[in-house]
């Protein structure tokens, strides 16, 4: 405890040289407390740093890109690119737990401007994403499904198209991955104006199911031999006619 009632009497106050030694003319008790409160700030951050392999210190003091004992990503990152071969640097930030990205994160152009703007869960899409031109326009909206890592199937719940307002449950294999589920859009970037629109329903496009179901449905005409024709015209309305095939009967 003396020690930390000397940190306390030692620790200068910032600001008005009149105000200077005010911390040092408090009561010993509110001392004492604001020397324990800062003591085990320093302490807590001395531990919790002493855990992890690596990390970076923030132009603001916060404690960015943490690598915990085990290797995993954990807490607030800030992932920079470098520009290659041509191709333009960028910037990413996010937050991992254990590895894995998650909640918001957001993507930048070499110069500050936003590319990208993505929902995470487990390390996967999830909810909506958004991608911007170098300018700052719109260009794509996605809506994506993440299932999580630890199970081998999700069951989720799905109207039923035959009977609307009415549930089925569907099962769901996880191939490591996210799903796209929902609509997407396109659009023009002078215009901002909606250009393509595609539907999924747990990564099945609606395309796709509405030329599943005209396949099944068409039926194909074909075109008959102009004989078969003149013989159908000539015996139309009369009564069936045999007609000898060459069969033994056998």
């Amino acid at each position: 405890m003396a020690f930390v009632q000397k940190l306390c009497y030692l620790m200068p106050v910032q600001g008005n040289s009149k105000l200077s030694h005010s911390f040092i003319m408090l009561p010993t008790k509110t001392r004492f407390m604001r020397s324990l409160i800062i003591f085990s700030m320093l302490f807590y951050s001395v531990v919790c740093n002493a855990q992890l392999k690596s990390y970076l210190i923030g132009v603001r003091g916060d404690t960015l890109n943490k690598v915990d004992s085990e290797g995993r990503r954990q807490g607030k990152w800030v992932i920079k690119v470098a520009s290659l071969r041509g191709e333009a640097g960028w910037e990413e930030e996010g937050v991992y737990i254990d590895d894995r990205k998650e909640g918001g994160w957001r993507k930048y152009s070499a110069v500050g401007d936003i590319l990208a703007i993505e929902n995470m869960r487990w390390g996967y899409k999830d909810g909506l994403s958004q991608y911007f031109s170098g300018f700052g326009q719109l260009l794509r909206e996605e809506k994506w499904k993440a299932i999580n890592p630890e199970k081998k199937y999700d069951t989720v719940e799905i109207e039923n198209v035959d009977n609307p307002g009415h549930y089925k449950m569907m099962i769901l294999k996880n191939e490591g991955a996210a799903i796209r589920n929902g609509l997407w859009k396109t659009y023009d970037p002078v215009s901002g104006l909606i250009i393509k629109t595609e539907n999924f329903t747990y990564g099945v496009s609606d395309l796709k199911k509405s030329d599943a179901v005209a396949a099944v449905t068409e039926k194909k005409s074909v075109a008959k031999p102009k004989e078969v024709l003149d013989f159908e015209k000539k015996n139309a309305g009369k009564k069936k006619i045999k007609v000898k095939d060459g069969s033994t009967g056998l």
